[in-house]
């Protein structure tokens, strides 16, 4: 997939394109295939603590004690799944944090997070996820993993459409968002969002609140990135053009990926934001009746 590099995007017509129009104001069904990194993202800052090597292949980030790095995606999203492989920093990060998520602009604007909070050597990484709608997020839930995420690559993915959002960890879904309108709840699903990855100094809160400080002598961190895919609905001109096969646009999870789902749960989460009685006092949001 990542070696791959990317064809034209065909406009397609049907069924399915008239189904969409409805949904998401578009008039053009497109295909494409997985690109290199110099293809789809421009690293935004970092005065050269960004790299892309290998032939586009492979994408780096490092930070020291002078600036850490980052970068964002050339396209804007609406709607889709996302998919990119990292290798976090080893031995001993605490204090950093690499943050990979999307995010649409202004004021009130939509989110979706992971966020990986860094530890001291031998320590477990935090796996930190959160959902923002309309400017508003709070809604955090952090995790283990189930494996070093230093020692090699694992997948990261998004599922996002207009009825929920899936984070998920090597194919197994780790937490679901669903649209709770109905109810109140906000949902991201009118505004388009770029993808954004950063690696960046946080040794005020991102490890055990701030105690452990980062190590500089340990410097420069590194975090590495390869075989980004994105089968996504893609923002221009006011209108969303979405790929010709998308059995993302309408999924919920099934009766295995939910067992998944609790399994992941029950073993490796390790806050829920609707569980937090300290913080909830007088009740918990209304999406915590219905979400995971």
């Amino acid at each position: 997939m990542g070696s791959e590099s990317m064809a034209s995007c065909k406009p397609g017509t049907g069924i399915l394109n008239f189904l969409l129009i409805s949904l998401l104001d578009s008039s053009l069904i497109v295909s494409c295939i997985a690109s290199k990194f110099y293809q789809e993202f421009d690293i935004t800052w970092g005065n050269g603590r960004g790299k892309i090597l290998n032939d586009g292949d492979l994408l780096t980030l490092s930070l020291d004690k002078a600036s850490g790095s980052g970068f964002q995606s050339k396209k804007e999203y609406l709607f889709g799944k996302i998919d990119m492989q990292l290798k976090l920093v080893p031995g001993n990060s605490a204090g950093t944090v690499t943050a990979y998520y999307l995010k649409s602009p202004g004021n009130s604007w939509d989110e979706i997070d992971f966020e990986f909070l860094g530890n001291l050597s031998g320590d477990p990484y935090t796996l930190h996820t959160n959902v923002y709608s309309q400017g508003k997020g709070d809604r955090e839930q952090q995790f283990r993993l189930w494996f070093d995420p230093t020692a090699g690559f694992h997948t990261y993915s998004i599922l996002w459409n207009p009825k929920l959002i899936i984070f998920s960890v090597d194919g197994k879904p780790i937490r679901e968002f669903k649209n709770l309108e109905s109810i109140g709840v906000p949902f991201p699903k009118k505004q388009q969002m770029r993808i954004y990855s950063s690696l960046w100094n946080a040794d005020d809160w991102a490890t055990r609140g701030g105690l452990v400080k980062t190590d500089w002598t340990r410097a420069p961190f590194t975090a590495s990135y390869r075989n980004f895919n994105a089968d996504a609905c893609i923002w221009s001109s006011g209108r969303a053009a979405c790929p010709s096969k998308n059995s993302w646009l309408w999924k919920q999870l099934d009766a295995t990926s939910f067992q998944r789902l609790k399994w992941v749960q029950k073993n490796f989460m390790i806050y829920n934001y609707c569980t937090d009685t300290k913080r909830f006092p007088l009740g918990f949001p209304p999406e915590c009746s219905v979400n995971l």
